[in-house]
């Protein structure tokens, strides 16, 4: 059986989505974005510090850590911006690094949008 997720301390999702869906032991976050949030039309850097925070959120919520976040899909509007956001991710990580994909895209939910952050996080 499946639950939905909302977290009233992240910003409203831009669709008819939840924020998260736990299933058995696993939870499956949603794309995290920047939109709704004074990050949103900012630099690279500050929508990928805000979506970073929001893991956090997440994380504490589910009384998680960053060991159990077990695997990331980064969506990049530009491939090539990836060196901006590489320390913000080495610090996030600490030297624990989940497993993780890259893509770069076209577009995202609104053009403000340069960064998108899927996860899954082990609960158990």
């Amino acid at each position: 059986m499946s639950t939905s997720k909302t977290y009233s301390q992240l910003p409203r999702t831009m669709g008819p989505y939840v924020h998260a869906v736990r299933h058995h032991d696993t939870l499956y976050v949603s794309g995290l974005t920047a939109a709704n949030t004074e990050a949103q039309s900012a630099r690279l850097e500050e929508q990928t510090a805000e979506i970073l925070r929001q893991l956090e959120v997440i994380l504490a919520h589910e009384q998680r850590g960053k060991l159990d976040l077990i695997k990331l899909t980064i969506y990049l509007r530009d491939i090539n911006t990836l060196p901006l956001i590489r320390t913000l991710l080495l610090t996030f990580f600490s030297g624990h690094f989940p497993a993780c994909t890259m893509v770069e895209v076209s577009g995202l939910v609104h053009p403000d949008l340069l960064i998108e952050v899927e996860g899954i996080i082990a609960l158990a």
